[in-house]
């Protein structure tokens, strides 16, 4: 018997939601990824809770406990329940009557063993009940502390149904899956043989995947593994798994960033939906990793963190000795020069004005830099002009 524990679990909102669906005679499971994570010690955000109750039974229930019920997918068998504050997501047991591949045809209402055998991941079909006892109706905590990767069923059949797990295959690969394991061959065959699928899905979801992917600790062997299948090709033409290997090596366990480790796969990310504050950070590392400036201006230029990213990518794309892929003293001379402030100001030129002031400045900020960021104010108004 395996027991779970947890603030998520034991606090009082989440027990009032499970109670609410019990008291009406209902089975009120935590499903999915509370129960993996939890199992795995690691942090719980979002509470998913199965239940045999149809939705419109869900909310009369919850409603009658004094909860609040959103039906935000009612016609996919969910309702956020909101208890202190907190939204719980109440999903009820589905089961297949018919398949077409994406349009098969789901009733709620059906039993445990029917809804697990319709989740993605083995590590997925984990449930527990409000004292945290977990049910694992299909042998995915044997999976889940293998750190192996596997399918419900059939791995084509659960691709059918949602082509965006080819994406999530990849994803939990990097994040929970064991790299001394390897993948495996009948998912990576399957997310091959669905790739065409792909096309169906919008910018805005493979973005979200993809962001999420290269956040793991160590994505590259995953990564390695979508370039295999040729689904990395298919999402960013042109992109190449090795590089992102190297800079996860030299980054020594703290990460780059999205944008550097999206950068170091190279290949066109137009088909990726970026915030403008990713867009930006992607085009001012990669110049940056491209131009020929010094450590300290690189750190001066774009800040510690967005510099170190910068340099490491770099020595990722710009061949070098392996033995020596960085300068020595780079991070050192990088973080004086984020911490420099050029001491030279408009008001210190009088006498000068547009262009002219402009060239100015960019003189005697040059020759600041040169001199390791140690110029004084006195000695670069001489050199702004001319002097």
């Amino acid at each position: 018997m395996t027991v779970i524990t947890g603030d998520w679990l034991t606090r009082a909102p989440t027990q009032a939601v499970l109670a609410a669906l019990e008291a009406g005679g209902h089975r009120a499971l935590v499903v999915g990824g509370c129960v993996r994570n939890a199992l795995l010690d690691l942090p719980v955000s979002d509470v998913d809770i199965a239940t045999d109750a149809l939705p419109e039974r869900v909310i009369a229930l919850v409603e009658a406990a004094g909860l609040r019920a959103v039906p935000t997918g009612v016609d996919h068998g969910t309702v956020t329940v909101v208890a202190g504050g907190i939204g719980h997501e109440v999903t009820s047991f589905r089961r297949d009557v018919e398949t077409f591949g994406r349009h098969a045809r789901v009733l709620f209402g059906g039993t445990l063993a029917e809804d697990a055998a319709r989740r993605d991941f083995t590590m997925n079909a984990l449930y527990a009940d409000a004292r945290g006892l977990v049910l694992d109706p299909l042998g995915g905590m044997a999976d889940l502390r293998a750190r192996r990767l596997r399918f419900v069923g059939e791995a084509s059949r659960r691709i059918a149904e949602d082509y965006l797990r080819i994406l999530r295959f990849f994803r939990f690969l990097a994040q929970y899956g064991d790299p001394a394991l390897g993948p495996d061959p009948e998912a990576l065959a399957a997310c091959a043989a669905g790739i065409d699928g792909l096309a169906t899905l919008s910018a805005e979801r493979i973005t979200a995947e993809m962001r999420k992917l290269l956040s793991a600790p160590d994505p590259a062997p995953a990564v390695a593994a979508m370039a295999q299948t040729g689904v990395l090709g298919a999402l960013l033409p042109g992109a190449t798994a090795g590089p992102l290997a190297l800079l996860v090596h030299l980054e020594g366990g703290v990460s780059t960033g999205f944008p550097a480790r999206l950068a170091a796969l190279g290949g066109a990310a137009a088909p990726l939906r970026l915030t403008r504050m990713e867009e930006r950070a992607l085009q001012q590392i990669s110049d940056a990793a491209q131009s020929g400036v010094g450590a300290g201006e690189v750190g001066y230029r774009l800040g510690a963190d967005a510099g170190r990213a910068a340099f490491l990518l770099r020595a990722v794309l710009v061949p070098a000795p392996v033995t020596q892929p960085l300068p020595q003293g780079w991070e050192r001379t990088l973080r004086k020069g984020a911490s420099a402030r050029f001491p030279l100001r408009a008001a210190d030129l009088p006498d000068l004005n547009g262009a002219a002031l402009g060239a100015a400045l960019k003189r005697a900020e040059a020759h600041w830099i040169a001199s390791d960021f140690t110029a004084d104010a006195a000695s670069l108004r001489d050199v702004a002009l001319n002097r």
